[in-house]
């Protein structure tokens, strides 16, 4: 019988991140294909498959080929569990992102061999080391011309921000592209050029096997061995605990879409990478071994099932066992719920679970009891910490278009707010509701939503404003003072915090003049 302390160390919980276009759901999809979730991979780009992405489900993924929501997969491989998140790498869903890499207990980077590091991957890395997330780095498209993968590693370092250590290497790239030589298991696999078919691997004793030669030639053997003793020459041995504390990502490379070098990056991640670890909550830190249950939401997805107006939240288990119609105490209401039908994730196949161990992700339906950060808990009073919500940049007001669906558009809007999806602010001085969203993208997913979901029209219109800002100060009086003074520029969110619309920079510097009492923030936790 497995114990407790088994099942976490046999449990591998990431996420998959990069800039758009990278790869990433490609890499996700061979990631299942190994783990036999799926048989057929599904061709992203081509017309001629229908089949789309496993793991893009929502309809407007499917037009657009992005990923907009975090989805969520588990499969087992070998001992292991492995749960992937996928996350969106559109910048305007990186909201999504921040919060889903509080779930996880290491990151896969892909970035692509031509355009290297861009900026969005940059974003993404400062938040895996603010919490001291493990990286491991996949350079994908290897048989598409691109950079020197020295050049590659110098870049990842400077821009990224971190040591990095190659544990494969890849043999020419582009056309003449041949193959990989895996460092960290001493072997070479040759590639051929097949999206349904895995490429072959060569039996060697070491890097001087004449076997090599054979295989791709003298001049690419000995480019090979070169560039090899140059590796071993610049950079140190690779260390798994320097690793594991986030101090240096170890650096594969492949093709995704050719389901090359997909394996050994696989094979490697479950060997290094760590099982679930302690999570802080504010009142002491759990540890995963421990007996009692606890969680935290860290996503909540309306209409899974388009059929059924449902929603989900996502819970990620932290400690203890979880287990099905078990009596779990809710903590910001204070009630004991019990889920009946618990859900485990693959992509959107979802079968129920009876349990589910530390590092793993339960669906449970939500009629609105739920909102991001919540805490189930066996009945200890934890509240775990870490699931910011972001001042947002861009501002419309939402106005409905056709008056005989209002009640349609009310809970339209609510459910998908609860997903944290934009964020709504109500003006007191008109009553006009506000949406801010991070990214233009955001605006034309709600609205397309709202219609294709709820059947709720909604039209949006302009208006200026800067920052949204939470303001909140230690003296009333200054408080209400400032409230009075910028009645018109006043907002609640929905938890009914005070909020100051700024519509220009400068009014937002003069205020913080004017008002040295008051306190403004641009993300929702303080």
């Amino acid at each position: 019988m497995a114990t407790l302390t088994d099942e976490i160390s046999r449990r591998r919980t990431f996420a998959i991140i990069s800039h758009p276009d990278a790869g990433k759901t490609t890499l996700t999809e061979k990631l299942l294909l190994y783990g036999g979730a799926i048989h057929i991979a599904g061709a992203v780009k081509s017309n001629k498959i229908k089949k789309t992405a496993t793991s893009d489900w929502m309809e407007i993924e499917k037009q657009r080929g992005i990923s907009v929501a975090t989805s969520v997969m588990g499969f087992n491989y070998g001992d292991y569990k492995i749960n992937i998140l996928d996350t969106p790498g559109h910048q305007d869903f990186a909201e999504d992102t921040y919060r889903t890499l509080t779930a996880v207990d290491s990151v896969i980077i892909v970035v692509d061999v031509a355009k290297g590091v861009e900026q969005q991957t940059r974003r993404l890395m400062e938040v895996c080391r603010m919490r001291n997330t493990p990286v491991i780095i996949f350079v994908n498209k290897l048989d598409r011309e691109g950079r020197d993968p020295f050049e590659i590693l110098d870049e990842l370092e400077a821009e990224l921000k971190i040591s990095v250590r190659p544990l494969s290497w890849p043999i020419n790239i582009g056309a003449k592209f041949k193959g990989v030589y895996n460092i960290y298991e001493h072997s070479l696999d040759l590639f051929t050029p097949d999206k349904q078919k895995v490429s072959e691997r060569v039996e060697i004793s070491d890097v001087n096997d004449p076997a090599i030669d054979e295989a791709v030639g003298e001049a690419d053997a000995a480019k090979l061995r070169e560039d090899l003793e140059l590796i071993e020459g610049v950079y140190p041995e690779f260390n798994v605990e320097e690793y594991r504390e986030g101090l240096v990502a170890p650096v594969f490379f492949g093709s995704a879409l050719n389901t090359f070098g997909v394996k050994e990056l696989l094979d490697c991640f479950v060997k290094i990478a760590p099982s679930p670890k302690p999570t802080q909550a504010e009142e002491r830190q759990v540890k995963p071994e421990e007996e009692a249950f606890s969680g935290f939401v860290f996503k909540i997805h309306a209409n899974m099932d388009p059929n059924h107006r449902s929603c989900i939240a996502f819970v990620k288990i932290c400690s203890g066992k979880f287990e099905r119609n078990a009596p779990y105490k809710h903590i910001r209401s204070g009630k004991t719920l019990r889920f009946a039908a618990p859900t485990a994730f693959m992509a959107q196949k979802k079968s129920i679970v009876d349990e589910a161990f530390p590092g793993d992700i339960v669906g449970i339906p939500d009629t609105g009891t739920f909102k991001i950060g919540d805490t189930l808990t066996a009945g200890e009073d934890l509240h775990f910490k870490g699931l910011p919500s972001f001042s947002p940049e861009l501002f419309k007001y939402i106005e409905n278009e056709d008056p005989m669906k209002s009640k349609q558009l009310e809970k339209g809007i609510q459910q998908l707010m609860d997903e944290g999806v934009a964020q709504l602010f109500v003006n007191q001085f008109n009553g006009r509701k506000i949406i801010g969203t991070v990214g233009q993208l955001q605006f034309e997913v709600i609205q397309y939503r709202l219609l294709h979901e709820y059947g709720a029209q909604c039209r949006w219109e302009p208006i200026s404003l800067h920052k949204a800002c939470w303001i909140e100060s230690d003296n009333p009086e200054a408080l209400a003072a400032f409230k009075k003074r910028k009645h018109q520029f006043m907002a609640t969110d929905r938890e009914g915090r005070d909020v100051f619309l700024a519509d220009s920079g400068y009014v937002l510097t003069m205020a913080r003049q004017d008002f040295p009492e008051i306190n403004f923030h641009f993300t929702s936790e303080f």
